[in-house]
């Protein structure tokens, strides 16, 4: 009998079993949503800290001349200039278990900040402080003397007119640096990785996954998925920030 050749088995198609897996990869594992948790908390309570020392700082550099104002602008600004790491060392060299600050915090107050979440957000306070001083700083400058001169003629106080008056009028700046100062901190890594360690759960903030990520074989997809994360962080923040300034401007009239 004559031999028919059998029909080819019909191959699995593909596109499916891709498209799964495209879609898939475009999910985070639990380990990195927490560490983008992570990261917005510790930016959250980083400007939550440094916000009200910066509103102090940019006042007192703007309103008054005093001795000692060359080097405390300085002393602001010196993150922007000091390598992340050094920056990160001199927090450790502080605060650290038997640092000046550290240990007495440690042995007085039992609070222990390195290599935990709240060192990681000392840290980024420290790197994002002169962002947020400068902007509220310029704000400050660009209001108008005459409007607290004249309430200072009405019989107003100084903690009236700061109230009152002047922090009403540099609230675009305070504003703007909040959020940049928070978008400042969603990038922060030498400083971190430094004072606080790259310990999952507790201080690998994004940059820090991303590295970790970088150092696995294999790990480029997910480092760069959650690089998307981080600009999409990022450019939102920056772009709020701009929206935000010039309605607040355009409220006050500027």
């Amino acid at each position: 009998m004559p031999c028919w050749p059998s029909s080819p088995a019909p191959r699995p198609a593909r596109c499916s079993s891709n498209a799964a897996s495209g879609s898939n990869s475009l999910n985070l594992t639990p380990e990195e949503w927490q560490a983008v948790r992570l990261t917005l908390v510790v930016a959250a309570r980083a400007v939550g800290f440094g916000l009200p020392l910066a509103i102090l700082t940019a006042w007192l550099l703007a309103r008054f001349r005093f001795p000692g104002r060359a080097l405390l602008h300085a002393a602001v600004h010196l993150p922007l200039v000091l390598p992340p790491v050094v920056t990160g060392w001199l927090l450790l060299i502080l605060f650290g278990i038997r640092g000046p600050i550290g240990s007495i915090l440690d042995q007085y107050f039992g609070i222990r900040l390195v290599f935990t979440t709240a060192g990681a957000s000392l840290a980024c306070a420290v790197m994002t402080f002169p962002v947020m001083v400068r902007a509220i700083r310029l704000s400050l400058e660009a209001a108008d003397p005459g409007l607290e001169q004249a309430a200072r003629s009405l019989g107003a106080g100084r903690l009236d007119r700061l109230f009152n008056i002047t922090l009403p009028l540099a609230s675009p700046g305070i504003l703007v640096g909040a959020i940049v100062g928070y978008a400042t901190c969603l990038g922060e890594f030498g400083a971190v990785i430094t004072f606080a360690a790259n310990i999952p759960g507790q201080t690998q903030t994004l940059p820090l996954a991303i590295y970790t990520a970088l150092q696995s074989p294999g790990g480029e997809a997910k480092a760069a998925q959650l690089s998307l994360v981080s600009l999409a962080l990022a450019l939102t923040g920056l772009l709020l920030s701009e929206w935000l300034g010039k309605r607040l401007n355009a409220a006050l009239g500027r």
